[in-house]
Order: structure tokens, then C-alpha cells, then sequence
């Protein structure tokens, strides 16, 4: 499996999941820089998190058009692996990979602390595998809040297209346990062909025993089920 990180003028997340690849996960991997026009061969490409451009706009909407963009669309479109953790799961949805739209928090605060996700999907290779309901993930962002229109919502509930919800340590979906006001405790979402995944929290931040918390690995090897 060979991984490419997009990196964008502004990312900031993008050593962090290089080393938890390649050290961590004893992946090939490579990065990709976003004027770019060649993703060099890689099978799964990740869009780290970050603040590419500045945040300047709108969250990853001057990303959207960086030139490695084109390819990173087309590979999705080929049925190829994409995968947009914060400020990536940004620049996907404006992008029109994943559904929705990633709004400022409810509190209009930034946010930086662990939550607690529970996987949804069955049907997905990030999320089929994992069998606990409760893993303690880190956000760390601004513009997290997700938002669909209601028809959207129903589409992605029909097709087991939403990844994760924001829940407890308990495992529980509630109110109190959404961190921004996502709808429906929403904290990433996949796209119809469930080739491309979007989510806030950074699984790359909790790879490593050395961090005190290695519950992101346990999302991150689930990548590696993908056959090139």
C-alpha cells in the first residue's frame, strides 16, 4: 500500500500522519505537494488537517482549486481512496467529494480537546472493523459543526453513509456529548461509492503510545484492509 499527504500552504498536521504511516503502521508513504499535477502512484491519498491558505474565504475553499486537487478528484472518481481529517474533511466536502458542509462551531469558539467517537457504518473499511463503541479521539478546530439539508441526512442514514457520531465515553449519543453542534452528533461521513471518508477528529494524534492514547491506530489500520 503506498499513502501520498496532500500538503497545502498553511497544513500543519501533515508530518503527524506521515509518521504515524510509516512509523507507526510501517506504510510506504509520500508527500504530495498541492501544486502538484502527479499523485506518484499512491493507492489511499490523505488531505491532513491544518489551515490551508489561511482559512481565507472559507475552510478549505481555496484548497479545493490547488492543482493537485484535480488529481485527488479524478482518483476518487476512478473508485480510488480519499480520505479529509479536519481541515482535509473540509476541503473534500467543498470539494463535492463527501456530502455537506462544515460550518463554524455552535459555540463560535475553537475547540481543542478529546471527544469520544462511535463508529456507525457497517459498510465501510474504516469503520466495518472496529467493535467498540466508544474510542477517544482529539478535535481541534473552528469550523467543525456539520451541516446537510434534510434530505441529505435521510440519503446518508439510508446508505449507512455516516462514519461517525459524537458520543460519550459510554458510548452514548448525546447532546451533551456533541462538541460543536453537529447535526444528529455527525463527525464524518463517507460519499456514496464509500470510497472517499471525511471526518473531524484527528485519529493521527492518537496513534502513539508515547501520546497516552493509541485509540486513533486502532482507525488508522483499518485503512490498510484496502487492496491496490
Amino acid at each position: 500500500m503506498k499513502f501520498g499527504v496532500v500538503v497545502f500552504p498553511g497544513s500543519n498536521c501533515d508530518d503527524d500522519t506521515v509518521y504515524t504511516l510509516r512509523v507507526n503502521l510501517g506504510q510506504e508513504v509520500v508527500k504530495l505537494w498541492h501544486k502538484d499535477h502527479d499523485l506518484q502512484g499512491c493507492d489511499f491519498v490523505i488531505l491532513p488537517g491544518g489551515f490551508s491558505y489561511g482559512d481565507y474565504l472559507r475552510t478549505g475553499a481555496i484548497a479545493r482549486f490547488s492543482p493537485i486537487m484535480n488529481e485527488v478528484i479524478a482518483h476518487a472518481n476512478r473508485g480510488g481512496y480519499v480520505m479529509g481529517i479536519c481541515n482535509g474533511f473540509q476541503i473534500v466536502a467543498e470539494a463535492g467529494l463527501v456530502p455537506g458542509v462544515l460550518l463554524r462551531n455552535s459555540s463560535q469558539r475553537y475547540i481543542c480537546r478529546n471527544i469520544y467517537l462511535n463508529p456507525q457504518s457497517k459498510s465501510t473499511i474504516l469503520t466495518g472493523g472496529l467493535d467498540r463503541s466508544a474510542y477517544k479521539i482529539p478535535i481541534a478546530h473552528g469550523d467543525g459543526r456539520y451541516f446537510a439539508d434534510e434530505d441529505t441526512l435521510k440519503s446518508l442514514n439510508d446508505n449507512d453513509q455516516v462514519l461517525f457520531r459524537y458520543c460519550d465515553e459510554n458510548g452514548l449519543i448525546t447532546e451533551a456529548a456533541n462538541p460543536n453542534g453537529s447535526l444528529e452528533n455527525i463527525a464524518g461521513v463517507t460519499n456514496a461509492g464509500k470510497n472517499v471518508f471525511g471526518m473531524m477528529p484527528h485519529p493521527e494524534r492518537a496513534s502513539d503510545p508515547a501520546l497516552g492514547n493509541a485509540d486513533g491506530r486502532f482507525i488508522l489500520e483499518q485503512l490498510l484492509a484496502v487492496t491496490a
